[in-house]
């Protein structure tokens, strides 16, 4: 990673994992496609693979001739607090001065490619300007999410008043840096009927709980199971870019899952938990009996209930194939959208260029209403409108009609009718706990899993996380909430790992969301349920604007377009404890004409 020292090469490590018969067969059967659900497990029919082969991880000990090293700048070029990109050799370095010291790490965040030096430096960490994500300057270590990977950290000297930053040519490259983890020693792996670790559910809360588990030295055997037909990857992509395909959303490649012995089940249906006994049992008849377990089940979109539901061409876009499916029927056709919240508007907006036209139809008066408030959503409505989208608002679908089985015409409340060759639902989720309801654990009145601070259930071994959750939310005097964001259920999966080696890990993130419309990105952290001012500065008819909701005299959430780094220093603010007061924001919005951010962080008046 960091140093440039030689070091004598280490020994070729050789791992074989061979599975009994039977269940090479199957194996070999799930890679086409049939039979078994495991279409991960071990390493299918016996191989063998060294370390150095299976993952691009920079080698610790680079040679120095693989090392670049070079004077970045005098030590009074920067300032305490400050941070500046600079040039090393053929690649940049994000150096940064703090407490008299200097840091240099990787520049760009791992996560989608933000320059960090745009973002936040505040308490010993820099957080990102686009989704939040924050890493250890002293290390390079990702402390808050989303992302999977922490940065590179290079050595840095002093000498004669300059510094100077050493760093290996291909974690200049790489720009981002997987952790060490264990690896499964597990004699069982592969094939027998018990796991310590069972995740049920292989999105990002489930994913994250088992390279936590590995990144913390557990080196027992860990299964994950997901009713998809993928290995994890990236979910908030499908809506925001419908045609990727899947192996570009792939989160980690299946070398990954294989190196680190983290077996993924897919197309595997849990369908009954038995807690007394710790045992699962999945729709094909296999039972898996566990030590630890991490239901992190995610949701399901509701849909329609209308005359017409079951003609063809009507979507919920839970996959990917569901969203290809979608882009290849809309090319050149008519699209309805139901429902004008996050995941609607994204496919909207994505398939305007494609699409011959896109309509919306709401039942509130303004997209976003409930989350963004009026002014703000009625700002991103005309946005779409002037993107030639049309909106049907305050009313809904009361019919779908076909003709020969296909999808026509969508018949609103309002009596109005609008042609449709496709029409995309998102008209939000129910928890997909369904599995649950005879279990023993524990779900309220609309099938979520309460957890406490630490993501455990009411049956002790047995934790939640991710959108099936309720959990109590720290800075808002620990209400219990549910928060179905991307980076919530990262951190989320991370609390659980820690609790199930029992480090007593608490839930403290503050909660932080992005939405990205006809290029232009929409920035959201904190928790604004039931705020009741909204202060705004900046221009919304530009989309260059900073929103704080209130409630009281206190600020609990914020959202912003074209403004960077605000809602990552807003989050920061947040994150340390401080509330920020109505007052203070006021006094902002009606003096500052510069947009000066300095008063959040204490610096400034």
């Amino acid at each position: 990673m960091g140093g440039c020292f030689s070091k004598p090469k280490p020994v070729e490590l050789k791992i074989e994992v061979v599975l009994p018969e039977k269940e090479r067969g199957k194996e070999e059967l799930s890679a086409s496609g049939k039979g078994s659900p495991r279409a991960y497990q071990g390493n299918g029919t016996a191989r063998h693979f060294h370390t150095e082969e299976r993952l691009s991880t920079p080698h610790p000990y680079p040679s120095p001739q693989d090392c670049v090293e070079a004077a970045v700048c005098h030590v009074k070029d920067l300032e305490n607090g400050q941070m500046r990109e600079v040039e090393l050799g053929w690649g940049k370095v994000l150096l940064v001065k703090d407490n008299g010291e200097f840091h240099a790490l990787g520049h760009k965040c791992p996560h989608y490619g933000a320059p960090l030096v745009k973002g936040v430096l505040s308490r010993g960490r820099v957080r990102c300007p686009w989704h939040g994500a924050c890493f250890n300057i002293s290390t390079g270590d990702l402390e808050d999410f989303p992302g999977l990977d922490s940065l590179h950290k290079f050595q840095v000297k002093i000498e004669k008043e300059k510094v100077y930053v050493r760093a290996s040519k291909q974690a200049l490259q790489l720009q981002r840096r997987t952790k060490v983890m264990a690896k499964c020693i597990s004699p069982s792996a592969g094939y027998s009927s018990s796991t310590n670790v069972l995740i049920v559910g292989a999105g990002a809360a489930g994913l994250v709980c088992a390279e936590t588990l590995r990144q913390e030295g557990f080196s027992d055997r860990i299964v994950l199971c997901t009713l998809d037909r993928h290995l994890p990857y990236d979910r908030p992509k499908l809506s925001k870019s419908l045609d990727t395909q899947p192996e570009q959303l792939a989160l980690r490649p299946k070398e990954f899952f294989r190196a680190y012995g983290i077996e993924v089940l897919t197309e595997a249906q849990v369908v009954t938990l038995d807690v007394r006994n710790k045992k699962v049992v999945f729709k094909d008849g296999f039972k898996l009996e566990y030590s630890k377990l991490l239901l992190a089940p995610g949701s399901s979109p509701k849909t329609l209930s209308c005359k017409g539901k079951e003609v063809e061409n009507v979507f919920t876009i839970r996959t990917p194939e569901d969203a290809n499916r979608v882009v290849r029927l809309a090319r050149g056709r008519n699209v309805v959208v139901v429902g004008a919240g996050f995941l609607g508007m994204e496919v909207a907006a994505y398939l305007t260029e494609k699409a011959h036209s896109v309509s919306v139809v709401e039942l509130e008066e303004t997209p976003f209403r409930r989350f963004l408030g009026e002014r703000v959503g009625r700002a991103l409505m005309k946005m779409f409108e002037n993107n030639r989208v049309k909106f049907y608002m305050q009313t809904e679908v009361s019919e779908l009609r076909g003709q020969e089985g296909k999808l026509k015409e969508v018949v609103l409340k309002s009596s109005k009718v609008v042609r449709a060759d496709v029409c995309v639902v998102g008209i939000g989720a129910v928890p997909a706990t369904g599995f649950l309801r005879q279990s023993g654990i524990g779900l309220d009145s609309r099938g979520f899993i309460p957890v406490n601070k630490m993501m455990q259930t009411n049956v002790p071994g047995v934790f939640a996380a991710g959108d099936a959750v309720t959990f109590p939310l720290a800075w808002r005097n620990n209400r219990k909430v549910n928060i179905p964001h991307w980076q919530m259920a990262h951190a989320q999966g991370r609390v659980a790992a820690q609790n199930m080696l029992a480090q007593e890990a608490e839930m403290t993130t503050v909660p932080y969301l992005w939405t990205a419309m006809f290029g232009k990105s929409l920035r959201y952290a904190g928790y604004g349920e039931g705020f009741d001012d909204v202060i705004i500065q900046g221009d919304l008819e530009e989309l260059k604007f900073v929103a704080f909701y209130t409630k009281g005299d206190e600020v609990i959430a914020v959202a912003s377009m074209n403004y960077d780094p605000i809602v990552s220093k807003v989050a920061e603010v947040l994150a340390s404890g401080r509330a920020i007061r109505k007052r203070e924001v006021e006094l902002f919005v009606l003096h500052s004409k510069t947009g000066d951010m300095s008063w959040l962080t204490g610096k400034g008046s």
